[in-house]
């Protein structure tokens, strides 16, 4: 394998913006004013009835990786994330009394963060014996909880089994300890070693690890060994993402400060290397099964919180700053801690902005979701929407075709490995108009 692991002088330097597509309308497009329309909406019985699922943030961190552009908290004390813990069971509890969401049972729970496994053992209980009363989640097939190797010990791994945790997704984003200090991680190789260690002896159904190609200071013979060792623990399921930087991290906000170039890789370099990984992950037995997901078993080793959500399911996204969707509106729930707060406990959803969506932005919603999993079925959106997508999309599919990056045929739209890795890339030219950006290449 061979690469350069830094610079931009091939024209795909990563500069500071937001490359990754995790949902349509862009955020961008949200607004106050329709947060109002958003309660409304939550006083009617669903007009659609359908998979429903749960996320839940727990913002809290041991320290802020510098590339790290979530709502997170560091060097909160017990207190503040009691407090906390309480409002999102408030915030359960308000949400639990609406007609749109009343009696209705979670398919996927997602507790994201942050670093869910921050909080403590008794922290933890309490919120899962709120939880389940109002939102039980005997009929959920998939519940997923995030954590970061260092925060992680046998007993909490236990009560995460013993409640339900189905899915456990480590945080290792690389193993090398420098790469890992000078990138703002928590943790070092050790604890991944032992939390892995812990995680497989308690038996959980999944395990995922995540990766993270293109951070300060990867090069081409560390990269080869993350993936080698990847490879030796065997886990469920691989995510990897490929480094960007949006403006709110730290080392874009020291890039500006500096008018220095990213310390990263080019987009080039970290296709490579990520394309590289999914080729050994495939030698090794695994199926990819979207552009940043290897699988060891695609029987057993699912996503359903990817799947349901990217096929138009409704969601709660409980917490501050929270993302959530819920017939056909996009929700986002207050940004900072304070207002969040304050809101919960006078008895208010804590709704900051929201966005309905037309038909139309939701099957476009739908189809560059579909997109990132590397296979999209015509027959699907003729069925639930009746839209033809090679007469809908024609003129961009067939600019991809040309491209090698999509192969069509009567069934389906099929990405190339070419295209795989760098959907995210791809996906703007089928926005409407106004919703078109110019951030990615």
């Amino acid at each position: 394998m061979s690469a350069t692991s830094s610079g931009g002088t091939n024209g795909e330097a990563t500069t500071v913006g937001n490359y990754f597509v995790s949902n349509y309308p862009p955020y961008s497009f949200w607004n106050a004013q329709a947060a109002e329309q958003a309660v409304v909406t939550l006083d009617h019985p669903p007009s659609v009835e359908g998979p429903f699922g749960l996320y839940l943030h727990i913002p809290f961190c041991r320290k802020r990786c510098r590339f790290c552009y979530f709502k997170v908290y560091t060097d909160n004390d017990s207190s503040e994330i009691t407090r906390y813990l309480e409002g999102v069971a408030k915030e359960l509890t308000l949400y639990s009394n609406k007609p749109a969401v009343c009696g209705r049972k979670p398919k996927f729970i997602y507790f994201g963060g942050g670093t869910p496994s921050y909080i403590s053992t008794q922290q933890l209980s309490r919120l899962v014996n709120a939880i389940q009363p109002l939102f039980p989640w005997d009929e959920a097939e998939e519940i997923t909880f995030e954590c970061e190797p260092g925060t992680i010990t046998k007993h909490k791994l236990e009560i995460l089994r013993d409640i339900g945790v189905t899915r456990l997704s480590l945080g290792i984003e690389n193993f090398d300890d420098e790469i890992l200090e000078v990138n703002g991680r928590a943790h070092g190789s050790r604890e991944i070693d032992r939390a892995y260690g812990f995680a497989h002896d308690t038996g959980f159904p999944q395990i995922n690890i995540d990766l993270i190609a293109g951070m300060v200071g990867e090069t081409d013979a560390n990269w080869e060994k993350c993936v080698r060792k990847s490879i030796a623990l065997q886990p469920d399921s691989i995510t990897i993402y490929q480094m960007e930087l949006p403006p709110n991290t730290v080392i874009s906000k020291e890039m500006r400060i500096n008018g220095q170039p990213a310390p990263v890789a080019d987009w080039r370099t970290k296709r490579h290397w990520t394309g590289y990984a999914f080729a050994e992950f495939e030698k090794a037995g695994y199926t990819l099964t979207s552009g940043y997901t290897a699988v060891r078993d695609t029987a057993t080793a699912t996503f359903l919180y990817r799947d349901l959500l990217w096929s138009g399911a409704d969601m709660l996204g409980i917490g501050v700053s929270s993302f959530g969707h819920l017939q056909g509106v996009h929700i986002q729930n207050e940004h900072h801690m304070q207002p969040y707060l304050e809101a919960v406990e006078d008895g208010e959803i804590p709704i900051r902005r929201a966005l309905p969506t037309t038909a139309d932005e939701r099957m476009i919603r739908e189809f560059i979701l579909q997109m990132k999993k590397g296979r999209v079925d015509k027959l699907y959106f003729q069925s639930k929407f009746g839209v033809d997508l090679q007469d809908r999309f024609g003129t961009a599919l067939e600019e991809l075709r040309q491209r090698g990056q999509v192969e069509i045929d009567s069934a389906s739209v099929t990405l190339t490995r070419e295209g795989l890795l760098r959907v995210d890339q791809l996906l703007h030219r089928f926005f409407l108009p106004r919703h078109r950006v110019t951030n990615a290449a």
